[in-house]
């Protein structure tokens, strides 16, 4: 049987540590869904909009070779419908998540990797910021 694995995630300022949590993700079954921050999401969560507007993020994590299906996520309190409507048979984050999203392990595995070491998008924005 074919997984279907589920991540979610901003992904603004695209680097190497969001490859390879995709790539991680990827590993675990046959179709990768992602789900991508919306500006309004983000904003709602960290107070700021991201540095890359939601389309083009959206364009960006699309053209990963290993990324079958990308969408718009509205709102943090809808994961489960988004688990459920997209039948995912497993649901992975990174482990700065970790214990925060079991309550869907009624519906789907639930995976925790660890982030790339050294690499955050809030690092990287404050150091452009103080050049």
């Amino acid at each position: 049987m074919s997984k279907r694995v589920i991540t979610f995630g901003t992904f603004d300022v695209f680097h190497v540590g969001h490859v390879n949590i995709l790539e991680r993700c990827a590993s675990l079954g046959h179709t990768l869904i992602v789900g991508v921050s919306s500006d309004k999401l983000n904003f709602n969560k960290k107070q700021r909009y991201p540095i890359y507007k939601e389309n083009d993020r959206l364009k960006i994590v699309q053209s990963m070779s290993f990324v079958d299906e990308v969408f718009f996520e509205e709102s943090l309190e809808k994961k489960r419908e988004y688990i459920e409507f997209f039948k995912a048979d497993i649901l992975a984050m990174g482990d700065d998540w970790k214990g925060k999203f079991d309550e869907f392990s009624d519906i789907c595995e639930v995976v925790y990797f660890p982030r790339t070491p050294s690499i955050s998008t809030t690092e990287i924005i404050e150091i452009v910021k103080s050049i």
